[in-house]
């Protein structure tokens, strides 16, 4: 019988932002991160002063309210200025 094994409640990921977006990784304890791109069933993320990227699972992540993009920008500036390399 069709569709026997397909959840009913299964949900369908969202789509993905325009890379570069800022987002939050809930599931690190809101770690921001700008979006670089889809890695199988996850989005890759790369912290916004540079350094490794991490996967997370769509579902954990939501855009970056104004206050953590600012935050976010603001350690990478503080950062560069205190000459780290980013």
């Amino acid at each position: 019988m069709y569709g026997e094994n397909v959840c009913p409640n299964a949900q369908q990921p969202p789509e993905p932002p325009a890379p570069g977006t800022l987002m939050v990784d809930t599931g690190r304890g809101d770690r921001v991160g700008e979006f670089r791109g889809v890695a199988g069933p996850y989005w890759s993320l790369r912290p916004v002063g540079g350094g490794t990227e991490w996967e997370a699972e769509p579902h954990r992540l939501r855009p970056a309210l104004l206050m953590e993009q600012l935050r976010a920008r603001t350690a990478r500036l503080n950062a560069r200025s205190r000459g780290e390399v980013l």
